[in-house]
């Protein structure tokens, strides 16, 4: 069974939220070994300067790299665009060569460039953006959705 390491800066704390990530992990659990690690969120202020994000996101990245494992896949505006479709054929792919992928998902600020530069890919889901904890579940539906389309299963239409 692939094992799917999500790592994201931050913890859930709307009860919506945590809900609907955990109904898509409790999904997942029969196709894929779930695990979560969450980077503590470091401290912001009110309107901090760009030494003080570059700060933030060089703590919260170092915290990041100690949780990396398998094939990673960092998500980031200016990464890969793909489809529901494209996305389960290649997960297919890294299920079948790596056996273990990491998904990361930063914090407010983003994540450090030299993150991204450790991933084995960045991927982009859109031009937009949206907060990690609701990007935790979009992400965990998209990998729900892949391991479906693989197994021809209902729930992509």
């Amino acid at each position: 069974m692939v094992k799917i390491n999500i790592v994201a800066v931050g913890k859930i704390k709307e009860n919506y939220f945590e809900s609907g990530f955990n109904e898509y992990v409790k999904r997942l659990s029969r196709y894929a070994k779930i695990t979560v690690t969450e980077v503590k969120e470091k401290n912001i202020v009110n309107e901090p300067t760009q030494g003080e994000i570059q700060e933030i996101l060089k703590r919260e990245g170092e915290d990041i790299l100690k949780a990396l494992k398998g094939y990673v896949i960092a998500l980031a505006i200016e990464g890969k665009k793909t489809s529901s479709l494209s996305l389960a054929s290649h997960l297919k792919t890294l299920k079948d060569k790596y056996g273990e992928i990491t998904f990361v998902i930063g914090g407010s600020y983003g994540i450090a460039d030299f993150v991204k530069a450790k991933a084995d890919e960045l991927l982009s889901v859109s031009d937009m953006t949206f907060p990690h904890t609701l990007f935790r579940v979009m992400l965990a539906e998209q990998i729900y959705r892949a391991f479906t389309i693989l197994e021809d299963g209902k729930y992509h239409k």
